[in-house]
């Protein structure tokens, strides 16, 4: 007997669940951000913010050596590189058995109905509104649900181990679409601003965050009649979005049936209501000292060289695309104007011309091999979130150089996902990224 064909929704959906939430005096304490951007030191503060803080069941083994990652591959084939890892789905028991405690103590609850539930987060310079729910899962060849970067097999592979040892979602995966300030959109801004949240809680970060229920039948019908014919891009989440489709042709192929797998936790923001925040992310070369660096990128680049960190990210804050700053213990130093006939021959021709302009692609497929003679991959190349000062820092630790980027275009990211391209790994940092912890899924209840 052959896979059962797995079910293809017709356009965008987004499915009411029960919603599994904390009942703690604390919401706010039992929160964390989403788990790639957590540290060691991070678990530690969260841990201590609150004992049944949401990191227990999300890095139940934070100080276990992260994934190692082959190269990044398409999320259409990532099911055919990922297999399963015994001893993840072994370290991920202990996050399934204290799930379990917390619902069977009360520490957690489900609702006692199904529901869409409006998120806000709100503070520190940023409103933004949208929906949770379980979105239909689709293949990236249908267009609905538009991937823009390529995935990692050992992040799947461990989101995999985690989601089906819990049979849970624990985490929404961000999603954008063009709501037009549509149906859905005027419900989101109407119920944020007539009702009663189910949660109040305000971070540390200064973001204060309210989730309501939307249970009336007639209002989930008219939110799906909206989003049926519209797309969404992923802005953030691509390995978890792999993994839940790994996870439903996995169960699929067990099971033979169709079931909560089919669907994976969402929050659905309508970026014409509210734009989203798109920040660089920056890298690290342990190891390559800057002065080698520097000397290198001066045979095909034009290298000018500031007295400080602040200096260089005004000049390039201002400086023509392409442009990188190069930085460490022994200065700053910033590139531009390429030499375009060496530029031209690196980067590859059967990508679009928006996707060879972009800075990431810039650097993985011309900075890094051609200039420099190394793989983009996480043995060689460290990321660090947004922070140039702490990218710096942590080049200076280890002897090597920091590569500052500036943020990518959000038009540029979507002309490049409409024509079906991704972007190197690690390009995009779409913001605010959700709340860990406020909404969890499990597929029990569900």
């Amino acid at each position: 007997m052959g896979t059962p064909e797995l079910p293809v929704p017709d356009g965008l959906v987004l499915r009411p669940f029960r919603g599994v939430r904390y009942a703690v005096d604390d919401p706010a304490g039992v929160t964390s951000p989403p788990y790639d951007l957590i540290s060691d030191s991070d678990v530690d503060d969260l841990l201590a913010s609150h004992p049944n803080n949401v990191v227990r069941l999300i890095l139940p083994c934070a100080r276990s050596p992260r994934p190692s990652t082959a190269p990044s591959v398409p999320a259409s084939v990532v099911d055919a590189v990922v297999s399963p890892d015994p001893a993840a789905s072994e370290r991920y028991g202990a996050a399934r058995d204290t799930l379990r405690e917390w619902l069977s103590s009360g520490v957690l609850a489900a609702d006692s109905e199904p529901a869409l539930y409006v998120y806000e987060q709100q503070g520190a310079g940023v409103l933004q509104r949208g929906l949770i729910g379980d979105v239909g899962l689709t293949d990236p060849e249908s267009r609905v649900i538009l991937p823009h970067e390529d995935v990692m097999p050992g992040p799947v592979a461990d989101r995999l181990a985690l989601m089906s040892t819990t049979q849970a979602n624990l985490e929404p995966i961000f999603l954008l679409y063009d709501g037009s300030r549509g149906p859905a959109s005027t419900l989101v801004d109407t119920v944020a601003t007539t009702r009663a949240p189910l949660i109040d809680a305000s971070t540390s970060d200064g973001v204060r965050h309210r989730l309501w229920a939307i249970t009336d039948p007639a209002e989930i019908s008219a939110i799906n009649g909206d989003l049926h014919h519209r797309q969404a891009l992923i802005a953030d989440g691509h390995h978890r979005y792999a993994t839940y489709r790994v996870l439903q042709r996995q169960e699929h192929a067990g099971q033979g049936r169709n079931g909560p797998w089919d669907f994976g936790l969402a929050l659905l923001v309508d970026s014409s209501t509210y734009p989203p925040d798109l920040k660089p992310i920056h890298r690290v070369i342990p190891g390559l000292p800057l002065a080698e660096a520097t000397s290198r990128a001066e045979n095909a680049w034009r290298v000018s060289s500031f007295d400080s960190l602040q200096a260089g990210l005004e000049a390039l804050a201002q400086a023509a695309d392409p442009a990188f700053l190069l930085a460490g213990e022994t200065g700053t130093h910033l590139l531009t104007d390429p030499d375009q006939a060496q530029l031209e021959r690196a980067m590859p021709a059967d990508h679009s011309p928006q996707w060879r302009a972009l800075n990431t692609s810039i650097l993985t497929r011309f900075i890094l091999p051609h200039v420099w003679g190394l793989e983009d991959d996480e043995r060689t190349v460290r990321i660090v979130h947004h922070d140039a000062h702490a990218a710096v820092r942590q080049a200076t630790r280890t002897g090597g150089t920091a590569v500052i980027l500036k943020s990518l275009h959000v038009d540029s990211v979507l002309a490049v996902a409409a024509r079906g391209e991704r972007v190197p790994r690690k390009s995009t940092s779409f913001g605010p990224k959700p709340r860990t912890g406020l909404l969890l899924r499990t597929f029990a209840i569900d």
